[in-house]
């Protein structure tokens, strides 16, 4: 008999064999974090994160091959695309980019929440004309044509012929392992560093239901996402009317007039690097956002009940208040999350 006869049986098992020997993908011990949920759908594995770090900085991804996801999420920042007051891709975009860091807690995402699993929220940047402007059709041809992606498939998935589940999951992968637990306050909460005493009276302001009023949206204490994970209105625009929203939000999502306004509610982790800020990037610095904050909410229609200052136009913090905020802000930064070599462009590591 021809020994190429048995040749797909044997493949086949080799392939099995690859597969399953692949690593479940080990994540740090989280503390003061609320329990990190676990897709059963896309278990992150080594290989699997490691192949969707791959393609998340492969401009293989785009139409005109000219543009990757890192093109507008930059480690440095985040993952954010601070460089763009409102970031571009293909084409141009209304919105401000949000950065990519603890996705796996979220049960929504962009501005807008559209989608609703980390790996749905993929093909939206991929087929925008303002972003990737690439169909999946042609990101699968393009891959099965690469010999270097045909083999870290096979190597991962098992699989000899490349799908879009299989590029779905390496990047929803990757995207998972992007956790942001490193900042000083996290090394404060952990018995290793003390807040100065500036800090300290931000950390205070923040939470002061009389002052800065900033727990309702933004945890700090309950747990350290820096966020509720919700959708709010908060008085960015003086707006009677829902339909006169320009951009609707989660609204033009819901088809509810009751949700026109309102966006997702983002992390205060790495604030400090993420500027400009809200759904429209409308304001340049943490300084300008507490300026709204503190005398230029709007009494608008659908504004959070939870703005309770929105009458008296905001908190009304005096500078010193404002800079105390600042520097607790400023704790939030993560430097080992930004200089990580596991989240890194793979192509420019030596």
């Amino acid at each position: 008999m021809s020994f190429n006869k048995y040749l797909p049986l044997i493949w086949t098992l080799f392939s099995a064999f690859i597969f399953k020997s692949d690593k479940p993908y080990l994540f740090p011990q989280l503390r003061h974090f609320p329990s990190m949920p676990v897709s059963k759908e896309n278990p992150v594995t080594v290989k699997g994160a490691e192949l969707g770090r791959y393609l998340f900085y492969d401009p293989i991804l785009s139409k005109e091959k000219n543009i990757s996801c890192a093109s507008c999420h930059n480690q440095k920042l985040a993952f954010s695309d601070s460089s763009n007051h409102q970031s571009h891709g293909a084409g141009y975009k209304t919105r401000n980019t949000l950065p990519l860091f603890n996705l796996a807690w979220y049960s929504a995402y962009f501005w807008d929440g559209r989608a609703f699993t980390l790996e749905e929220q993929i093909s939206h940047p991929l087929k925008d004309p303002a972003e990737m402007n690439i169909s999946m059709d042609e990101i699968v041809s393009r891959l099965n044509q690469n010999t270097f992606y045909k083999i870290r498939f096979k190597e991962t998935f098992g699989i000899q012929k490349i799908d879009s589940v299989a590029i779905v999951k390496a990047l929803g992968q990757f995207l998972r392992t992007l956790i942001s637990n490193n900042s000083k306050f996290d090394k404060v909460l952990a018995g290793k560093a003390v807040l100065s005493r500036e800090e300290f009276e931000g950390l205070e302001l923040m939470n002061d239901m009389t002052k800065g009023d900033c727990l309702h949206c933004h945890t700090t204490d309950a747990d350290v996402l820096g966020t509720t994970r919700g959708f709010s209105n908060n008085g960015l625009d003086n707006i009677q009317i829902a339909d006169d929203y320009t951009d609707k939000g989660l609204g033009a999502i819901t088809g509810k007039n009751r949700d026109s306004g309102k966006f997702k509610i983002p992390s205060l982790r790495n604030v400090g690097l993420t500027s400009p800020y809200m759904h429209d990037g409308r304001f340049r610095t943490l300084e300008e956002v507490l300026d709204f904050y503190s005398e230029g909410v709007n009494v608008c229609v659908n504004i959070d009940s939870k703005m309770t200052m929105a009458h008296q136009k905001g908190v009304k913090l005096s500078k010193k208040e404002k800079k105390n905020i600042i520097a607790f802000l400023h704790t939030l930064t993560d430097s080992v999350f930004i200089s990580n070599p596991k989240y890194a462009n793979p192509f420019k590591i030596k």
